[in-house]
């Protein structure tokens, strides 16, 4: 027994190695058969194992979702929106200059080029190569005559093909409607409020229903309720405009938009009045409106002190300070002595 336990242990020392080896392999094996298994009751439906990988199957690990990016454009100064038009901008003197959103991006592009004529001039880059050269000789002198504020102002409004055909048909900067080519609507004097900082004129109310063109009031349109774009040209020929809407809380007619910076402009203060008429000749019957400044009595200047009225001391009815005639006179000399 001795020996043979010697001998099993001398042979179990020599073949460790290889008896491990195999017991390795046979696990991989029986892991493998396992597994198979596993596969094999998924596919019939049965067995523990098998709904696991079935649960698996049936429940995807979910993948990230991942929105495609969206294309920039291929012109100048467009750029796309979340909402899918596309916005158009300009940069000046480092600064971005919103020029507003457009349905499509041949429009936004159309925006800049416009925006680029009036900003950098005929030698501007463009999305059209030809785009200084296909501007007419009245669109260029349109351009340069409104600033860059109003041209921009325009685009955002999607008001300047409009005012450009205008301006076209009555000249780039157009000459004032002369006074006998005026129909008198109504005169208002503004108020301390008119010209304040709530940005507003109050139109009466009779006088907006009676001679402005939108019955805002009876409006069902959501936009139009919100209020109107309306065009003033003033006594010089520069067209206003300005937002025409009807308040509810105060059921009023006003100008609103635009308005502060006719104020500013014109210099306007309480007590002045400012007239609203339309053209009375033509087939363009747009509105034109002015201002009158209250006259206002100057001060009249505070008298000032001179070197002849300063110093007057009288005794006796003569002047003891003595600088009125030259040199001072002394009480001795202007009196006589009598002895």
């Amino acid at each position: 027994m001795e020996q043979e336990s010697m001998a099993f242990s001398c042979h179990s020392g020599a073949s460790t190695s290889t008896a491990t080896v195999d017991l390795e392999l046979q696990d991989l094996a029986a892991m493998e058969d396992d597994s198979s298994m596993d596969l094999e009751l998924g596919d019939d439906g049965g067995g523990g194992g098998g709904d696991v990988v079935q649960v698996a199957a049936e429940v995807p690990m979910p993948m990230p979702m991942t929105m495609p990016p969206r294309q920039s454009s291929r012109y100048k100064g467009v750029v796309p929106q979340p909402n899918g038009r596309w916005g158009a901008q300009i940069y000046e003197r480092h600064a971005r200059v919103w020029l507003g959103t457009f349905p499509d991006e041949e429009a936004a592009a159309r925006a800049y080029d416009v925006a680029a004529l009036r900003f950098r001039g005929r030698e501007a880059i463009t999305n059209r190569a030809a785009a200084a050269e296909a501007a007419s000789a009245g669109e260029l002198a349109f351009l340069a005559a409104h600033s860059k504020a109003e041209i921009v102002d325009m685009l955002r409004k999607h008001t300047y093909d409009d005012e450009l055909q205008q301006g076209l048909r009555r000249g780039a900067r157009a000459q004032p409607t002369p006074p006998w080519a005026r129909e008198r609507l109504f005169e208002k004097a503004v108020t301390p409020s008119d010209v304040g900082k709530l940005n507003r004129l109050v139109v009466p109310k009779q006088q907006a229903e009676k001679h402005f063109p939108f019955p805002l009031r009876r409006s069902t349109d959501a936009a139009t309720a919100k209020g109107v774009l309306l065009n003033f040209e003033d006594g010089d020929g520069k067209v206003w405009r300005f937002r025409y809407s009807y308040w509810n809380s105060s059921q009023s007619y006003v100008l609103t938009k635009g308005w502060s910076r006719f104020v500013r402009e014109k210099g306007l203060r309480p007590g002045d009045t400012v007239a609203f008429s339309r053209s009375a000749c033509g087939t363009d019957m747009h509105l034109l409106i002015d201002c009158k400044k209250m006259h206002r009595n100057r001060p009249e200047p505070k008298a000032v002190a001179t070197a002849d009225n300063a110093r007057v001391v009288k005794l006796f009815g003569v002047d003891i300070a003595g600088e009125k005639g030259g040199a001072p006179q002394s009480f001795f000399s202007a009196v006589p002595i009598i002895w």
